[in-house]
């Protein structure tokens, strides 16, 4: 017998290759009022996972990050195409999801730096960022832990005939997990309205997950058996996902049951910055940059006649934005550990108790608010 692994030394298994048409889209029914809006958001995604990625490796982001640099075109699409009061269900890669439904930059960055103005206090860290005001009902460490809840929010919304949809993103990792397939089987009995979007990146954190499952496409060739249309979207294509979100939520919203989407697409980084990501082949992280979802983007709306330095203010824009939201941040305080009340006895956070970072310690203590 012959174990799938078995077939080939690690990081030699085939490389798999990004779409080769970045045109089929540009005659696309979206107006350039949407396109610049997504170009723009596009982005802020970009933009903000880079200064993440820079602040993580000044030792300034408590815990590790999981970042979605390479993968920003779902978050853009889909997030652009929903109602401002749908549910957004991410995974513990959810800071462009946050982001993408109106969360501001400046809460989040301080959430990752453990600071006391983050978007959870912050205590809750890069990878549980939620803001239901903005309908993001949480990221979830557990994987396909939040498929099941989603379905509980699409129930609520189905129950009240309110007109939402929920959508809940997963990897490609989540379609070999009972919860995958619990959730999708109970959505579909029920017509449920909620949207499944798989993120396929092509790896189940180190692993590939075509080296460990029984179809080539995961979450696509699974959904006859719930009874569901297989939709299969360019993952790295803004226009190709919006257009597929607003299909998908307008199926979901009429009464017509679930949707499960597969988005192929690409991580630029290893699952975390603790990854290397050694177990790629040569070759195929090289083609797939060569096919990134900002350059494929902007090369759309140039060739569509776009005014070049009217992209070039917007790039400018959201680096001062950038430069703006990280601020307030690195100046401020951490939270406080809870201590019990003297008179009601329960936790509290105090004034002058003691921070929860040692390096927020040393640098209160320094006074040098840097």
């Amino acid at each position: 017998m012959t174990l799938p692994l078995e077939r080939h030394a690690y990081g030699e298994h085939e490389v798999v290759m990004p779409p080769q048409d970045p045109t089929r889209f540009d005659d696309a029914s979206i107006d350039l009022d949407t396109r610049l809006a997504m170009f723009r958001l596009l982005h802020r995604l970009r933009k903000f996972e880079k200064r993440a990625y820079d602040l993580f490796m000044q030792q300034l982001v408590k815990g590790t990050s999981h970042l979605s640099l390479g993968m920003e075109a779902i978050a853009t699409g889909f997030g652009t195409a929903m109602r401002e009061d749908d549910y957004t269900f991410a995974t513990y890669r959810g800071h462009a999801h946050t982001l993408a439904r109106g969360v501001p930059m400046e809460p989040v960055l301080a959430e990752l730096l453990g600071r006391a103005n983050g978007l959870l206090g912050g205590k809750g860290g890069s990878m549980h960022l939620t803001s239901v005001e903005h309908g993001v009902m949480g990221s979830y460490a557990i994987i396909g832990a939040h498929l099941t809840i989603a379905n509980g929010a699409a129930w609520s919304a189905q129950y009240r005939d309110s007109g939402q949809v929920a959508v809940c993103f997963f990897g490609d990792g989540t379609t070999n997990i009972g919860a995958f397939h619990e959730a999708l089987n109970y959505a579909a009995v029920f017509k449920l309205p909620v949207v499944f979007v798989c993120e396929n990146n092509l790896y189940m954190e180190y692993t590939a997950i075509a080296d460990i499952t029984a179809v080539p496409r995961p979450a696509a060739d699974r959904a006859a058996a719930y009874g569901l249309e297989p939709v299969l979207v360019d993952g790295n294509d803004v226009d190709a996902c919006y257009l597929a979100a607003d299909a998908a939520l307008s199926r979901a919203r009429s009464g017509d049951g679930p949707v499960l989407v597969e988005a192929l697409t690409y991580r630029h980084g290893g699952h975390s910055r603790a990854d290397p990501g050694k177990y790629k082949p040569p070759g195929e992280l090289e083609a797939w940059l060569a096919y990134d979802p900002v350059n494929v983007y902007r090369d759309r709306l140039e060739r569509l006649g776009t005014d070049p330095t009217r992209l070039d203010d917007i790039e400018a824009d959201v680096v001062r934005e950038v430069d703006e939201a990280t601020e307030a941040p690195r100046q401020a305080r951490c939270p406080t550990r809870p201590r019990p009340s003297p008179t009601s006895g329960r936790m509290e956070a105090t004034h002058g108790a003691t921070d929860l970072s040692r390096s927020c310690r040393a640098r209160d203590r320094a006074g040098d608010g840097a």
